[in-house]
């Protein structure tokens, strides 16, 4: 590498955008993060950080900002909806970390972008700052913003979500798949949950019903329950993290079910609501110097727990294949990273639409050989807990 450096720009501050900026500054890459809101989001609730997103966590120098927050269930229990039953656990200490060398952690995604950010500097990120196209330019890119503004880069990151707009400048329209489910969130202080006695422990708990599932984990160092409530709507289709949906509706949703659920759901005040939507694979995700990450790229259903995780993967991929080229570089180091990344992402999204039935069966025949393939979950997630995406580049395909 001889010729001048790439100056990079990123379009979106959430978790990838903002990973994959602290990548290439730590490659010695120029980077500006382009966030539409006011503030760097504090919007969403818990996310599981895998193995695989720990290490990239560590690799960026974010994971030890996290460490009061974070909490390391010690076990996940698999529960049967109506009796309470546990139909079976696997542990996430010592286990878990000794096998996929990281912890596995539930945290708030809030907390994960403010250590982010104060890793990153607030310096390098441009707030309301909100994209309306993108095209390509005989250097690299030009990213155009509402208020008649521009930047030019010699290559652009669309870390812009699942309506991203720097994808449809790339591809042109296409509508994202709906899932015909809702999902419920929430933070719940855990001082509000004292008459459910289970939560003395720190458990990560799927309870397992018909048509619905509930998960919950404890967030804020113990000090506050997250859950995720998914059940059937073919009519709510508003993708959105601030929209709201009423206790009693969700409540209503939940008749039946064994009471630690429905205490967790009555202790709510005001569960967020969202419908669920994931996207079909794409052919591709770059365009000469443009490219995708996170849910622009690869936007799946939550039921693997892999979103967050799948898009620190991308930004640490892209921070390393393009921070060893030179401008004229970029594009080929682009095209490098969508076929590291690609195959992967593809099976997580198809993997993730088979959850949500395997989750939701009806008692019976089907839920019972469930429960058998269950017993053999740490086995059969190993491909995903235990990828090293830093490791792997060793034997990558090299930019062309």
């Amino acid at each position: 590498m001889a010729g001048r450096r790439p100056y990079v720009a990123v379009v979106g501050g959430g978790i990838g955008g903002l990973a994959a900026a602290i990548g290439l500054r730590r490659r010695g890459i120029e980077v500006m993060v382009h966030e539409q809101s006011r503030e760097v989001a504090h919007q969403g609730a818990g996310i599981a950080v895998g193995a695989n997103g720990h290490r990239v966590l560590r690799e960026l120098g974010v994971a030890q900002r996290l460490k009061g927050s974070a909490v390391e269930p010690v076990r996940a229990d698999f529960r049967h909806w109506r009796s309470g039953r546990c139909m079976v656990w696997h542990p996430l200490t010592g286990a878990y970390e000794e096998r996929f060398k990281a912890p596995f952690w539930t945290v708030e995604r809030a907390r994960v972008q403010e250590a982010l950010l104060a890793e990153l500097g607030a310096e390098h990120v441009h707030l309301g700052a909100r994209c309306t196209e993108v095209e390509r330019t005989e250097r690299g890119a030009v990213i155009r913003f509402e208020d008649g503004t521009e930047d030019e880069a010699d290559a652009v990151i669309g870390a812009d979500g699942i309506h991203s707009v720097v994808r449809h400048s790339l591809f042109g329209p296409e509508d994202a798949v709906f899932s015909g489910t809702s999902g419920y969130r929430a933070l719940i202080p855990m001082e509000r949950l004292g008459h459910v006695p289970q939560l003395a422990e720190q458990v990560l708990w799927l309870w397992l019903g018909p048509g619905r599932h509930f998960i919950a984990y404890p967030v804020a160092g113990g000090s506050a329950l997250n859950f995720l409530a998914v059940v059937p709507d073919r009519d709510w289709t508003i993708e959105s993290w601030s929209t709201q949906g009423e206790t009693a509706e969700l409540l209503a949703a939940f008749e039946g079910w064994h009471p630690f659920v429905t205490e967790i759901l009555a202790a709510c005040e005001r569960p967020g609501r969202w419908a669920l939507y994931d996207r079909e694979p794409q052919r591709t995700w770059s365009s000469g110097a443009v490219t995708l990450l996170g849910d622009a790229a690869h936007a799946m259903l939550p039921h693997h727990g892999q979103g967050a995780n799948q898009a620190l993967e991308d930004a640490v991929v892209l921070a390393h294949i393009l921070g060893d080229v030179d401008a004229d570089g970029a594009e080929a180091a682009l095209r490098a990273y969508e076929r590291v990344r690609r195959p992967r992402t593809r099976l997580l999204q198809a993997g993730s639409r088979k959850n949500a039935d395997c989750f939701q069966l009806p008692d019976g025949p089907e839920a019972q050989a469930r429960n058998v393939r269950l017993a053999t979950l740490p086995d059969d997630l190993a491909w995903i807990h235990g990828h090293d995406a830093v490791g792997r580049l060793g034997s990558a395909p090299a930019p062309a």
